[in-house]
């Protein structure tokens, strides 16, 4: 029996270093260790091929740093995806060569997702970022050459030691390469991480500014022509070049609480109200797969009022009203009236919308809205 799954994740966990203020399972290095990983992802892509559908709509490699992997790896993994109509790498901009950029393009991806953070050096340093302002271009220039014509920048702000003016310098930089798509995060410096302790002061502060730098990011991006479609992402607007919708279709996935499959040392799967996470340790990932068994994982039964809380938190962060129907038992009715006289949110007739305003202030106006 075909499953009815479109959207796969490949977890990639391999870095050169790791940033002080990550949180996603990475391991260093290890590159002798590539090629056995990538024997073990697809062990595990084939015991789980039957949840998949005949047609894929995203296959999704993230990490780590998907494009440190060894060259030889890399390619028999992505020669051995089902295809799927969004292909997306991510990409540490010192990985990306020419030679890497003809791999992925004769490989079938067609969008890859750039990790610039930011275009000061000094602001790269404070993240223990390796890659430099002038990387990003070239690699933008070379996945360019070889025709690969969807790209995203992720762009950080938040950062300590970051100003006003820097942040302006980092969107002006990033809309002279013209990406197709932005991502723009507010940093998120979990509790207790070396980060944490080298910087909390200036996080502090920087705390003050955030939403001064969010209406500032929305700004400038929605008047250079990128649609705001998610609360931390926004694209090319559809007729700009050639029509194409060039939201991120993998992540759109989630945002609609569509099902997928994550497969890799740390992933997740959502699949029939259950979430499943692989256990994030490389060696008993990759030993559980060499003896013909299903990696260690938890699982998690999803409740239909778990599943429609999360559906109304990662709905609402989109720019298109949300269908209510069976969610509207998880609304808090007299929160949402008193938002809507607030002129935070709008509910017209079973489709719920944030304002401009709601969505600047995001969870807070969402976290309200629970019952």
């Amino acid at each position: 029996m075909q499953g009815s799954i479109r959207h796969l994740y490949v977890h990639l966990p391999f870095c050169s270093s790791r940033c002080g203020y990550c949180d996603f399972v990475t391991v260093v290095g290890r590159s002798g260790e590539h090629g056995r990983y990538v024997d073990a992802l697809l062990r595990e892509l084939e015991r789980e091929r039957g949840v998949l559908a005949p047609e894929l709509d995203s296959v999704y490699l993230g990490g780590g740093t998907p494009t440190l992997t060894g060259a030889a790896a890399l390619e028999r993994l992505l020669a051995a995806l089902p295809p799927a109509r969004e292909v997306t790498v991510e990409a540490n901009p010192e990985t990306v060569t020419p030679e890497l950029s003809r791999l992925l393009q004769r490989n079938g991806v067609d969008r890859v997702s750039i990790g610039a953070q930011s275009f000061h050096m000094h602001l790269l340093d404070v993240l223990e970022r390796r890659a430099r302002p002038d990387d990003v271009r070239r690699a933008v220039h070379a996945l360019r050459d070889v025709g690969i014509d969807n790209i995203s920048l992720d762009l950080i702000y938040g950062i300590p030691g970051q100003e006003p003016a820097h942040l302006a310098r980092d969107l002006a930089e990033a809309l002279a390469l013209e990406p197709e798509h932005v991502s723009a995060y507010e940093l998120e410096a979990k509790r207790g991480t070396r980060f944490t302790h080298a910087h909390g002061a200036e996080l502090l502060r920087q705390a003050e500014s955030m939403e001064t730098y969010f209406e500032h990011v929305v700004e400038t991006l929605t008047a250079e022509g990128y649609r705001w479609y998610e609360t931390a992402n926004f694209c090319r607007v559809p007729g700009h070049a050639d029509g194409r919708d060039l939201r991120a279709r993998h992540n759109l996935g989630y945002w609609l609480g569509q099902d997928y499959l994550g497969i890799g040392v740390g992933a997740v799967s959502t699949i029939e109200n259950r979430r499943r996470r692989n256990a994030p340790s490389l060696a008993r990932y990759v030993a559980a797969l060499e003896r013909g068994e299903a990696p260690p994982r938890e699982v998690e039964e999803l409740t239909s009022d778990i599943r429609a809380t999360e559906r109304l938190m990662l709905g609402l962060r989109l720019d298109e009203p949300l269908p209510l129907g069976e969610l509207a038992g998880a609304l808090d009715m007299q929160e949402l009236e008193r938002l809507t006289g607030q002129g935070l949110a709008v509910r017209e007739g079973e489709t719920l919308a944030l304002t401009q305003r709601g969505r600047f202030l995001g969870g807070g106006v969402t976290a309200r809205l629970l019952a």
